[in-house]
């Protein structure tokens, strides 16, 4: 003899629970997902600008080469 019976109501409120918890779960883990994605392209971004922001080394000064004035 059953001590309860579930009701078609009851299971059909059991199996809305679990469909809403599985689909929490997975948006949880694709919003992980993107954060790690979204902080990895900041990251290379934060490096990409810290390069283009380096003093660029002068081009080096051609040295004029006079040539020798003959005297006298």
């Amino acid at each position: 003899m059953p001590i309860a019976k579930i009701t078609g109501q009851g299971l059909l409120a059991i199996a809305f629970s679990v469909a809403l918890l599985w689909a929490c779960l997975i948006a949880e883990r694709v919003e992980i997902r993107r954060a790690a994605n979204a902080r990895s392209h900041t990251m290379h971004e934060i490096q990409r600008m810290r390069r283009s922001r380096r003093a660029v080394p002068p081009s080096p000064v051609p040295v004029l080469r006079r040539t020798p004035v003959a005297v006298g």
